[in-house]
C-alpha cells in the first residue's frame, strides 16, 4: 500500500485544541458529575454538541442513545463520545488517498472560493514531488486570473508543471493537461476547477464538463474527487459538500485551517451525513503544513 505521509502529526493536538474544548470539554464538564441524565442534562448535552459544529440531527442522535437507558452513566460520557465518534469516522471509509504506481493518478479538486484550493493544490503538489513523482496541475479555474497567477506560483515553489490557458474552457485546459500527461509519462495530475456557488447552475456544468473529458481520456486514472472545506465554515461544510455532491461523485475531504479553529467537528459531520472521509488536513502556512487525516489520532488528540 503506498503510504503518502510518513511523518507523524505532531502538532495535531494543538491543532484541534480549541475543537477540543468545544465539542469534548464542555460537554464533558457540563455531564460527567452528575448523577443520571435527567432530561435538564441532556437538553444542556445536545445543545453544546449542536454549538460546537456538530450538527443537529448528529447531537440528537447522540444524545437520545442515552435516553431511557441505565448502562451508560454520565460519569462514562467521555468515553461514550469517544466510541461514538470513533465508529463514526471508520464507517466513512478508508483516510489514506488513493495512488497506484506506475500509472496516471488524476486529483479533481473542488469547493467554493477561499477555501484555499489553490493553496492546498500546491502543498499537494510539494508533497508529491517530494515522494519523487512527476506533478502536473491543470489550472481549471480560467476565469479567475488571480487563481490562475497563484497556481503558478504555487506550481513553481512545488516543483510542479503547470498547464494553463486564460479565460479558455476549463475542460478544455484539462484535456490538454492529460494529454501531456499521458503523452510525457506523468504520475500525477492535480485540477484545480472554479468554485463560484452563485450561480449553482453554471458551476454544475462546468463540473460535469471537466468530468466527462476525464472519464473519456483517462477513466482508469481518476483516483479522487476531493471537496476542500475550511475548518471554519462549520455547518456550511456540510451544505457545501452537498451542492458538489450533486455535481461530481465526491470521493473524499480535505480540512484546510484546522489550527486554530473551534470547528473542527465538522470532520464528523461531513463522515456521519455525507459518508466522507477526511483525508488531508492542512494544519499552517508551511508548505510541509498538509497532513494525512489518520482518525484515531484525530480522535486521540480530541480527547487527551
Amino acid at each position: 500500500m503506498f503510504k503518502f505521509f510518513s511523518d507523524k502529526f505532531n502538532n495535531l493536538k494543538q491543532a484541534v485544541s480549541n475543537t477540543a474544548q468545544a465539542l469534548v470539554g464542555n460537554v464533558v464538564n457540563s455531564v460527567e458529575k452528575e448523577e443520571e441524565f435527567s432530561e435538564f442534562v441532556l437538553e444542556d448535552m445536545e445543545d453544546l454538541l449542536i454549538s460546537a459544529d456538530l450538527g443537529v440531527n448528529y447531537a440528537a442522535e447522540l444524545v437520545d442513545n442515552l435516553r431511557d437507558q441505565t448502562k451508560i452513566k454520565p460519569s462514562e460520557v467521555r468515553t461514550y463520545l469517544k466510541d461514538e465518534f470513533t465508529k463514526t469516522l471508520n464507517a466513512a471509509g478508508s483516510t489514506s488517498l488513493n495512488y497506484a504506481d506506475n500509472a496516471l493518478n488524476i486529483y479533481f479538486i473542488t469547493g467554493v472560493n477561499g477555501v484555499g484550493k489553490t493553496t492546498l493544490i500546491g502543498k499537494l503538489a510539494y508533497k508529491f514531488k517530494n515522494e519523487g513523482k512527476r506533478v502536473l496541475i491543470a489550472a481549471g479555474d480560467t476565469f479567475r486570473a488571480a487563481a490562475e497567477e497563484q497556481l503558478d506560483i504555487w506550481s513553481k515553489r512545488a516543483g510542479a508543471d503547470i498547464v494553463r490557458r486564460d479565460k479558455a474552457d476549463p475542460a478544455s485546459v484539462v484535456y490538454e493537461a492529460i494529454e501531456k500527461a499521458q503523452r510525457e509519462n506523468y504520475d500525477v495530475i492535480l485540477v484545480d476547477t472554479a468554485g463560484r456557488l452563485q450561480n449553482k447552475f453554471n458551476l454544475m456544468e462546468e463540473l460535469a464538463k471537466i468530468k466527462a473529458v476525464i472519464d473519456k481520456k483517462a477513466p482508469e486514472s481518476l483516483r479522487e474527487c476531493i471537496l476542500v472545506l475550511d475548518a471554519n465554515t462549520g455547518q456550511n461544510g456540510l451544505q457545501q459538500a452537498k451542492v458538489f455532491t450533486e455535481a461530481v461523485n465526491l470521493t473524499s475531504v480535505a480540512l484546510t485551517k484546522l489550527d486554530g479553529s473551534a470547528k473542527g467537528a465538522i470532520v464528523l459531520a461531513v463522515a456521519k451525513e455525507m459518508k466522507l472521509p477526511v483525508k488531508l488536513i492542512g494544519v499552517g502556512e508551511k508548505m510541509e503544513d498538509l497532513k494525512s487525516f489518520d482518525a484515531n489520532e484525530f480522535i486521540e488528540a480530541l480527547f487527551e
